[in-house]
């Protein structure tokens, strides 16, 4: 019973891409320590109106938190850091990040306005930590981002491996490439496990570099004639570098337009990156600049409703413009999920005479994440005894398992949100326990789960309509005319209005009732209700959110 054990429990990000949220432990029943990997947001879809973020539900570590040794993050997208100032409040433990990573999440909570300064803190490049039986060692990988980081987690039993998001990129342009020597060390040393990125499991070959991107990005430019729009992911620091360098090659200004982007260029230039670059604009000054002169670097590359790219096509942006004959790049991938918005945005630059550049006309954007190739590279210098597929859909999932079975990996695991899996001692990782976990919808400023009423009267509201009727009773007992209104509901000009049949069902109700008896005010109030929406379900097809109000005067 008082044996020490190692275990993994992932809160999100396994059987998805994004709300990444891992676990460790180590120790006996009566003395069990924890740390915490990552802490990531994903993006709700329309299925859930009125939702933005959605963060993983870390209710079993708050439970937890006086045994809480710290949260270290590996690097600084939203899919890993996003949901930290939503919860850290309550935990109130060391973070632990290194420069640019910590600067974005100073940030995060000032918007919030958490002080955070005494918990957070900053990791130099390729150090160690140690947090109780936890040694870590942070090792500078290659990804689409300033400063990814693998962790090597040593304890007294093992090794693990926590790959973090990462590809190789021989030639990343900012940053250094992957440490090779470092990772060989570590195999050498012997890995327990391996907890892997497996986004682009079906993809051959390899990722590719920023450099080629660099070099197709600047033929392309070279070429045009009027204003030049580029989307990308504003965290790209390497990809944002590349624009400035095209416009300093083909004489143009640059701009750049959304907060993202100017928030994660003030945070790259604070710790000493993107160096010796020509000066931005603002967009008052930028719109003064001949077309064939001027460069714009924009957010919004998933077509994001409220995001720069939107508002500038659509014409609603106060101080960017573009016309007939401009060309509009983006440098960038599509999100699943996002296809139906982004598609509807590049249908409308089409039919308002732009050029589009995109990956599925040229060569644009190079993925983050390793392809098959790249992982056989980190398989061989890792030599894992052990692979858990992290960072991806079940089906990514499951085909990474496959791969490492041909790679000859002794042990695989396929694994889900809520597991628990004790790693070590042995030589057979396995599940076995379930922790709870799910996902908490952010919702406004408050956290509510996804059974929530809140979300699903949106959800009614949002199909079927709102239907509103205030009846009114006299001191004598008699009901004056009810007040109906309704939100959403469709109506046939052929057909009377709904409002005639609904308020003689109405009158002939409160006939049946004694209205005066107040106990038979409930039973009134839902007979009302149901004989309503079942004739605006008979005329329209819709069962409509339905609210009874009841005033005496």
């Amino acid at each position: 019973m008082n044996k020490n054990e190692l275990y993994f429990c992932p809160l999100g990000g396994s059987g998805e891409i994004g709300m990444n949220m891992n676990l460790y432990a180590y120790g006996n029943e009566s003395n069990k320590k924890w740390i915490i990997v990552d802490m990531g947001v994903s993006f709700a879809d329309d299925s859930v109106p009125g939702i933005d973020l959605i963060i993983p539900d870390a209710g079993f570590i708050i439970d937890k938190k006086d045994d809480l040794l710290g949260i270290v993050l590996t690097h600084a997208h939203e899919d890993h850091i996003g949901s930290v100032a939503h919860i850290w409040p309550s935990l109130k433990c060391k973070i632990y990040a290194t420069p640019f990573t910590a600067a974005l999440l100073v940030e995060k909570f000032k918007e919030k306005k958490i002080d955070v300064t005494n918990y957070l803190n900053v990791v130099p490049l390729n150090s160690k930590i140690k947090l109780g039986n936890f040694e870590i060692d942070f090792i500078t990988l290659t990804h689409s981002i300033l400063e990814p980081n693998g962790l090597s987690i040593k304890t007294p039993l093992g090794t693990i491996l926590h790959t973090g998001d990462w590809k190789i990129d021989p030639n990343p342009l900012i940053g250094s490439r992957i440490d090779e020597e470092k990772l060989k060390k570590i195999g050498n040393d012997g890995v327990s496990a391996m907890i892997c990125d497996s986004t682009n499991i079906f993809s051959p070959g390899r990722a590719g570099s920023e450099s080629q991107v660099r070099d197709s990005l600047l033929r392309i430019m070279e070429i045009k004639t009027k204003r030049i729009l580029v989307t990308s992911f504003a965290s790209n620091v390497a990809r944002m570098e590349t624009i400035f360098y095209c416009a300093k090659k083909t004489g143009r200004n640059i701009c750049l337009v959304g907060r993202s982007m100017q928030r994660i260029y003030k945070a790259a230039k604070k710790c000493g990156y993107l160096k010796d670059l020509i000066e931005p604009l603002e967009p008052k000054d930028a719109k003064k600049v001949s077309k064939n002169k001027i460069l714009y670097l924009a957010t919004g590359s998933q077509g994001e409703p409220m995001g720069a790219m939107n508002r500038i096509i659509n014409g609603i942006h106060p101080e960017v413009f573009l016309e007939e004959g401009d060309c509009v790049i983006f440098s960038s991938k599509i999100i699943p999920g996002n296809e139906k918005k982004l598609y509807h945005l590049q249908n409308l630059i089409v039919k308002n005479k732009m050029e589009i550049i995109s990956e599925e006309n040229a060569f644009v954007h190079v993925s983050g994440h390793p392809n098959r190739d790249d992982l056989k590279d980190m398989y061989k210098w890792v030599k894992p005894k052990c692979i858990i597929p992290v960072h991806g859909e079940h089906r990514h999932m499951v085909e990474h398992v496959s791969f490492a079975k041909e790679m000859q990996v002794p042990k695989t695991l396929l694994i889900e949100n809520g597991d628990i899996i004790k790693i070590l001692p042995g030589n057979n990782p396995q599940i076995v326990d379930k922790a709870p976990s799910g996902k908490i919808y952010l919702d406004g400023n408050i956290n509510v789960n996804t059974e929530s009423q809140s979300i699903k009267d949106r959800k009614n509201l949002s199909i079927n309509g709102y239907l509103e009727i205030t009846l009114i009773f006299a001191n004598n007992g008699k009901i004056k005319k009810p007040i109906i209104s309704y939100k959403g509901i469709p109506e046939s000009e052929q057909s009377e209005p709904l409002v005639f049949d609904m308020e003689d069902e109405i009158l002939n109700i409160c006939r049946t009732f004694s209205v005066e008896n107040k106990r038979q005010q409930k039973n009134l109030i839902e007979t009302i209700k149901q004989n309503c929406r079942r004739i605006v379900k008979e005329k329209t097809g819709k069962k409509p959110f339905t609210n009874i109000n009841i005033a005496r005067i």
